[in-house]
């Protein structure tokens, strides 16, 4: 019963997390800590219930997805080469080392900081809308979105701020995130999926159902928020949730007001 409630939890925090810039993973490793979630599967429970909000951006967005577009799956493709090679080669090193309370934290402040800077409102977008981005404005974001693989950075929060420091609107980051995190996550919930399989196990089954069916519905009403967001509002916001959300993190640390089991 508890493994299904820290499901359930945990699937709303990835779902509302995952494409705002204020990072599901950061999220789920303090929430995981915080509920004392220690299954042996913990890791790939995180990334599994990442397929839940991908596939509420597949049915968001499925007139386009399924339309044939090779613009669109050419840029996407190029953009999410740079991070899967990346985390080929030091995904391991940083599961090691970075997948821990206090690094996290970190990350939101500097993550933050950085969006508050980009995100200044005196920017004049040279790239309008998703269907004008080059090739190389794709590479450009693909690049962007290897910071993502560092816990607390946030895999929308690089795409759409390091989009819109190389000249795209906001709306046309926000969306082509949106895009981008379909591969991305699917890659990586194969990867992680493969490489723990010896941690499934059929008793888990409804742990997983539920953590992957309400990460797809608390992700699809956010999707659908953000859009309308982006319209008329900045992300200035986010940032300062991230300042102060790890300011936080930090603060009860170093008292020991929370004890952080993985710091």
């Amino acid at each position: 019963m508890k493994n299904l409630l820290d499901a359930l939890i945990l699937g709303v925090v990835e779902g509302l997390t995952e494409f705002l810039p204020i990072s599901s993973t950061g999220h789920l490793i303090l929430a995981g800590d915080l509920l004392d979630f220690a299954h042996p599967g913990r890791e790939a429970f995180y990334i599994a219930i990442q397929t839940g909000a991908m596939l509420a951006v597949v049915w968001e967005y499925r007139t386009r997805f399924f339309r044939v577009d090779p613009q669109l799956w050419r840029n996407l493709v190029i953009a999410f080469l740079p991070a899967a090679l990346v985390g080929l080669l030091v995904g391991g090193l940083i599961k090691a080392y970075l997948f821990k309370p206090v690094p996290v934290a970190l990350a939101f402040i500097v993550g933050g900081l950085i969006i508050l800077w980009v995100d200044r409102g005196n920017r004049t977008p040279r790239v309008e809308s998703m269907q004008a981005m080059s090739v190389l404005d794709a590479l450009k974001v693909g690049i962007a979105q290897c910071f993502a693989l560092i816990p607390g950075t946030s895999r929308s929060g690089a795409t759409i701020i390091g989009g819109m420091l190389f000249g795209l609107s906001r709306k046309a980051a926000t969306e082509f995130s949106f895009f981008l995190a379909v591969p991305t996550l699917i890659a990586a919930g194969l990867y992680d999926s493969w490489k723990n399989r010896h941690l499934f196990a059929i008793e888990d089954a409804g742990m997983w159902a539920v953590g992957l069916i309400v990460s797809f519905i608390s992700a699809f009403l956010v999707i659908r928020w953000l859009i309308r967001y982006v319209a008329t509002h900045d992300f200035r916001w986010f940032a300062w949730y991230r300042i102060a959300f790890g300011i936080v993190v930090l603060l009860t640390a170093v008292t020991g007001a929370v004890n952080w089991t993985a710091t």
